[in-house]
């Protein structure tokens, strides 16, 4: 029998914290609470949790202290969070998916809603290998047939050929790099390309994908590299490979053909 997934939340509301435990458990979902930092953080330290409903408008520690202590924290950096915000504009879920929140939600909300949302983010988070990691000291980041010079901000070819990438460009290659396997949102494309003043409605960057896909040589009908999600997103479809050195199999070639 699959085991039950075992959500915990955060949320210093106690109404709120039982209402969603009740309605979840019967759900099928193990859930642990927590009233404040103090209390998710002895939760997390005895308990397997496979994701993280947080809210961000609490007394003392806030939910995005407490979210930026959490991604800082490499035993609970990965797991998956989804924010709970009473607010109505779109500062708090800018900031959220600004620092890698998976998904939030605005009160009031229906339960339904929510745990629909929970599912679907922990099938999001299960297509990511348990062995990736972000690699963020690497310069070099190998996939496929390309490699990416993290210091020239250079898209290099097997066989060496070098294309120099803008700042949008690279930007948008190394968030996806930074995250292979695993569907990300256009409001989180927009946000690490544009800030917070990102325009949900904006589509560039739309266009910003067709010309990276151009960039990698991918089939925009059949690509390898940058695939289309319906509904959701986009997600990097390779596996990355952090190097220290430039592999071999990329060596600059000389004016004379060999390589160096």
């Amino acid at each position: 029998m699959q085991p039950h997934n075992h959500i915990l939340i955060v949320d210093d509301d106690s109404d709120i914290r039982s209402l969603l435990a009740d309605y979840m458990n019967k759900q099928d979902l193990q859930v642990s609470c927590a009233a404040n930092g103090k209390q998710m953080r002895s939760v997390l330290a005895n308990t397997p949790i496979d994701l993280i409903v947080l809210d961000l408008m609490m007394p003392g520690e806030d939910g995005l202290t407490l979210f930026r202590a959490l991604r800082e924290t490499p035993a609970h950096a990965q797991v998956p969070v989804l924010m709970l915000t009473a607010r109505a504009d779109d500062v708090d879920r800018i900031i959220g998916l600004e620092l890698g929140a998976d998904d939030y939600l605005t009160k009031p909300f229906v339960p339904r809603e929510l745990v629909a949302r929970i599912r679907a983010v922990l099938r999001r988070a299960r297509m990511l290998p348990a062995s990736a990691a972000r690699a963020d000291t690497a310069r070099f980041l190998g996939f496929g047939d390309w490699l990416l010079d993290a210091v020239e901000r250079q898209l290099i070819a097997r066989g060496g050929t070098v294309t120099l990438l803008q700042g949008a460009e690279y930007a948008l290659l190394r968030f996806l790099l930074d995250h292979p396997n695993r569907v990300v949102s256009r409001d989180q494309l927009l946000v690490t390309l544009a800030g917070r003043d990102a325009d949900a409605f904006d589509r560039s960057i739309d266009l910003r994908v067709s010309r990276l896909r151009r960039r990698l040589a991918d089939d925009a009908r059949e690509p390898a590299y940058i695939k289309t999600v319906r509904n959701e997103g986009y997600v990097f479809s390779k596996s990355v490979t952090a190097h220290a050195t430039r592999p071999a199999e990329f060596a600059e070639k000389t004016a004379a053909g060999r390589t160096r």
